[in-house]
């Protein structure tokens, strides 16, 4: 007799989907990354996948929800134990915040427009959930730093800091193939990590 399908037993699968796409997902790039790879690393076969997820992009935008949902955990976290910040110790906060969280910037940086457009509408919009909440979660920490803040002040801050997000992983991990073809090009390439361009960003945005 088959097992019934409880929210719980769906939920447990597709997190051991989520979780077969991270481990290959830390090992080689999307494209390299096929459903029947993602199968190989559950206890089901691909065909018993696509009951839970109809694509990869689904899966890899599951993943990400699942990344942002925890980085809005540790900022709720963050709130709730610490009265106020200065503006260095906000930024040294979302700076090693993000250092931490090499696989969610990995994820930022890819095409958007096909992972969220080759996934169910119904999927797509539990993501751009747990979207806003990462964004309110970030918002409420600047409005704690910076009471004097208005709307306009806090909106600045979002739509400088989020767009930002997504060039992070390009411009802190370059592989030994595209420093080789920067430097054929005479393009001068200086490294920086996630932790440094973060805290200059949000000192620089604070002051606003």
């Amino acid at each position: 007799m088959m097992p019934r399908k409880t929210p719980e037993l769906i939920a447990s699968r597709r997190n051991e989907i989520i979780n077969a796409c991270s481990t290959l997902y830390s090992k080689k790039g999307f494209a390299d990354i096929s459903m029947a790879d993602i199968a190989k690393g559950t206890t089901f076969t691909r065909t018993s996948i696509y009951n839970y997820f109809h694509t990869k992009e689904e899966i890899f935008l599951a993943l990400l929800q699942r990344e942002y949902d925890g980085w809005a955990d540790e900022m709720d976290s963050e709130m709730d134990s610490t009265a106020t910040m200065s503006d260095d110790e906000l930024a040294e906060f979302l700076a090693c915040s993000l250092d931490s969280r090499r696989q969610m910037l990995r994820l930022l940086s890819m095409n958007f427009y096909d992972m969220e457009g080759n996934s169910r509408m119904e999927n797509l919009t539990d993501f751009k959930r747990s979207y806003g909440r990462t964004m309110q979660s970030v918002k409420a920490l600047v409005s704690g730093c910076h009471s004097e803040f208005d709307e306009d002040d806090l909106n600045g801050f979002l739509y400088s800091f989020f767009p930002f997000l997504y060039g992070l992983c390009p411009y802190t991990e370059v592989t030994d193939r595209q420093e080789e073809a920067m430097s054929a090009a005479g393009v001068e390439f200086v490294h920086h990590s996630v932790h440094d361009l973060t805290f200059a960003l949000v000192v620089n945005l604070l002051k606003r």
